[in-house]
């Protein structure tokens, strides 16, 4: 597993699988989801990062993690 910042673009990427090819992508609000032919996750792109990663955090500091309302 890869993770990596762009600071310019505000993403996160996290890579689960490097020797995979991706072959399609399914976005849903901040999540851009990189799948390969069987729905294997190579790629999860999370735009708004600064954003999502301080709600996260939020709410794991008050123990509402399943409470936390969506971003957008």
């Amino acid at each position: 597993m890869k993770i990596s910042y762009d600071r310019d673009e505000d993403i996160l990427l996290i890579e689960t699988a490097s020797d995979a090819t991706i072959d399609h992508a399914e976005h849903s609000g901040q999540f851009i989801a990189h799948l390969t032919k069987e729905g294997k996750l190579v790629l999860l792109e999370i735009l708004d990062a600064s954003e999502f990663l301080a709600s996260v955090v939020k709410a794991t500091a008050r123990g509402k993690l399943d409470e936390m309302a969506p971003a957008r």
